[in-house]
């Protein structure tokens, strides 16, 4: 990967979002130059299910300013990943909002040290919640098991959409760089 080729990349915060979540296109609208709002797909658990919707932040940051802390220094630039807003649809009558809290945070960079540039990410991901009454009926270690298996089950899913997509991504990104076309983004 071209340092700064990848660079240029990582600033084009609209066709790094698109690259992301490919499938989002009709389920996402861009509410300001830096964030999105996403309506995820459905996500079952046990007999309830939940339509997130999260309202993402994506940032530029160079020189080592403010970068996360697993972030190496010496890193040109990093794209911030950091879910701002977030709301679980269909879910009003179950649990409240102020008894689920959700933090993810994420970066993204090319590692140019070595002998090869490698593209890097990390995510971090909180959640907490107060079980509804109708949920505490459920054993404890079947709800966790549960849980576990479904969160792992969609990062997993995530990091290889993620992954492919953003690859093929940089791979247009450079190609039209290369050849002086330009790209529009919504």
């Amino acid at each position: 990967m071209s340092q700064a080729l990848f660079d240029q990349y990582l600033e084009d915060k609209p066709r790094v979002f698109n690259a992301m979540f490919p499938d989002n296109k009709q389920r996402s609208q861009r509410l300001n130059e830096d964030e999105w709002r996403i309506q995820m797909l459905p996500i079952q658990f046990i007999f309830l299910t939940v339509k997130p919707v999260i309202d993402m932040r994506l940032r530029c940051k160079t020189g080592g300013k403010d970068y996360p802390p697993e972030v190496p220094q010496d890193i040109t630039k990093v794209l911030e990943l950091d879910i701002t807003r977030w709301e679980l649809r269909d879910l009003e009558n179950v649990i409240k909002p102020s008894q689920f809290s959700l933090s993810v945070k994420g970066a993204l960079y090319s590692d140019r040290r070595g002998t090869r540039s490698r593209l890097k990410g990390q995510l971090e991901m909180n959640i907490s919640f107060v079980l509804p009454p109708v949920l505490a009926l459920i054993p404890d270690d079947v709800r966790r098991n549960v849980a576990e298996s479904v969160l792992t089950r969609l990062i997993e899913d995530m990091k290889q959409k993620v992954n492919g997509s953003l690859l093929k991504g940089y791979s247009k990104f450079k190609r039209e760089s290369l050849n002086g076309v330009r790209h529009q983004t919504r």
